[in-house]
């Protein structure tokens, strides 16, 4: 099926979903001018068919070629005479008409070159606009593999970036639990440390206590017997 103009009009691109795709815009600018280049070879393939019409009824209403003519011999005085100018004169004209038969076949011979012309200038028309389609498919393309490189960059690069985060978080993780278990110990240590110094601190004032109260029993079993002497 031949493209149309119309149908460059007409044409509609599917958006793409992962990222926003082509410039809308310039491959507008762009089918324009391709629509703008079909109808000028449109255009001028019309004019070389008329051309070409016009050049075959030209050709076929040609005047037909002048009859030849024969010159006119004065009346012969003698028959023989006569005779012979008659003979010579239908050789003449049997000459002059094939003659003008064989012009008449070399220019018919000849008519059909522009005919010949319009069909490959018509040729080269169609060969420049197929051209020009496969060039603006070729564009098109160019941008859909633009795109879906530059996506696969983007994620790669995301991916990168994904993973270098997770790593920079579970190494800080690690150095945050380590200190807090270091923390940990020093203060399960110092806990120790206190709950020793509890025990020993209990044990000291109940043996001081226990010596105050055997001093206090002591003396009172002294003052006693002073007591029951006065």
């Amino acid at each position: 099926m031949a493209l149309t103009p119309e149908d460059v009009v007409n044409k509609r691109f599917q958006p793409t979903k992962f990222r926003e795709g082509y410039d809308q815009d310039e491959v507008d600018d762009f089918l324009d001018e391709i629509v703008v280049e079909l109808r000028r070879l449109n255009q001028e393939n019309d004019e070389l068919r008329k051309k070409l019409a016009e050049a075959g009824s030209g050709t076929a209403a040609a005047p037909a070629a002048a009859a030849p003519v024969v010159e006119k011999v004065p009346a012969p005085v003698k028959a023989e005479q006569d005779d012979r100018a008659k003979a010579e004169a239908k050789a003449k004209a049997e000459a002059d008409a094939k003659a003008a038969e064989a012009a008449k076949k070399k220019e018919a011979e000849k008519a059909p070159a522009p005919a010949a012309a319009a069909p490959v200038a018509a040729s080269a028309s169609a060969e420049s606009a197929a051209g020009l389609l496969a060039m603006a498919q070729q564009m098109h393309d160019k941008h859909i593999a633009d795109g879906e490189q530059q996506r696969d960059k983007i994620i790669a690069e995301a991916q990168i970036e994904a993973s270098s985060l997770v790593n920079d978080a579970q190494e800080k993780s690690r150095k945050i639990l380590g200190a807090l278990e270091q923390q940990r110990s020093v203060l399960e240590r110092k806990v120790e440390q206190l709950r020793g110094f509890e025990r020993d601190y209990r044990s000291r004032l109940k043996a001081y206590i226990e010596g105050q109260l055997r001093d206090l029993d002591a003396r009172g079993s002294v003052a006693a017997p002073e007591v029951e002497a006065n």
